[in-house]
């Protein structure tokens, strides 16, 4: 599998006295590697790091047998012992922005089919909300832990208008306040770039780096589409930078049919991440940016995802 290095962003907390869980080189096998994320959703010490790390096969499955010994992780290319590790399943808060703008039509029902193959992994303790957006964003259902209410009000969404994405985007991490979860999300589906937001692509990149949450995207880039190239570029750029910047990831999919099985890939993978905790060697009370990278020493053709990197906390 083709390597791509990843782009370095994203935070990974450096937790306080007691803080219950905060609020993606090529390794020398065929391991392709990816600044990605998780959440802490445990107690930890003042100067714990907690990373978290999803594993996935050439299919995107995730892999859940690895033991402790099978990662490796580095702290500004320092390598690190890792002190804590644990494979955590918790609840989630979910934001799902999404797409409305006129170009969805004909996109929309298998686009309703992904969210409740997505909606069918949740347990009883996940909450969700929707956001959707043409010209612009509106929270159509709070957070609610009845998967059922985002069903119905999809299934009466109709397309039309232009595409506020970085607005939508903005109004979801607003909303995303109010969760009770630690582990947090949002899964953007849009078939395009953003042609009629207030903000900026800089603006909400650099806010969902320094947040809590992973943003996972759906890019729907069908073929014959009517939409030009070069804003189907734009729209693929866009939303591979948001991910990333979360650590979380962006899958592009150009087939309608596709859609169900890649949104259920993702509610599977959001739910099977390993959790690496290490104390850095040196002290992190600096407030300046650490760099992360964590390697699998065993296994071939496995895509490995992190959160590539923490501010340390002032003293």
């Amino acid at each position: 599998m083709p390597h791509r290095a990843p782009m370095l962003i994203g935070a990974i907390c450096l937790f306080a006295c007691a803080a219950a869980g905060a609020d993606e080189p090529r390794a020398s096998i065929p391991t392709r590697a990816r600044a990605s994320t998780a959440q802490a959703v445990f107690r930890v010490n003042s100067d714990l790091v907690l990373v978290p790390v999803s594993v996935t096969d050439s299919t995107n499955h995730p892999i859940i047998g690895l033991g402790r010994d099978a990662f490796r992780i580095f702290d500004d290319k320092t390598e690190q012992t890792v002190v804590q590790f644990a494979r955590e399943d918790v609840p989630l808060s979910v934001g799902i922005v999404f797409d409305l703008s006129g170009s969805m039509k004909g996109k929309l029902e298998k686009s309703r089919e992904a969210v409740d193959q997505f909606l069918r992994g949740a347990n009883p303790e996940d909450e969700f909300f929707l956001v959707e957006f043409s010209n612009r964003a509106r929270l159509t259902v709070p957070f609610t832990a009845d998967a059922g209410a985002i069903r119905d009000r999809l299934r009466h969404a109709e397309p039309y208008g232009k595409t506020a994405l970085l607005d939508a985007v903005c109004l979801a991490m607003d909303s995303m306040k109010s969760a009770r979860n630690a582990r947090r999300a949002l899964l953007i589906l849009s078939d395009g770039g953003d042609n009629d937001s207030r903000y900026t692509e800089t603006a909400m990149r650099n806010r969902v780096r320094e947040s809590d949450l992973w943003v996972y995207a759906i890019g729907i880039y069908e073929h014959h589409t009517a939409i030009l190239p070069e804003e189907t570029g734009a729209g693929q750029a866009l939303l591979e930078t948001l991910a990333e910047a979360s650590g979380g990831r962006h899958y592009p999919v150009e087939y309608l049919a596709d859609l169900p099985d890649v949104a259920g890939r993702i509610g599977l993978e959001l739910r099977n991440h390993y959790i690496l905790g290490y104390q850095p060697s040196d002290s992190r009370r600096d407030g300046k940016y650490h760099h992360v990278q964590v390697k699998v020493v065993a296994g071939r053709h496995l895509t490995v995802s992190w959160r590539p990197g923490y501010y340390g906390t002032m003293e």
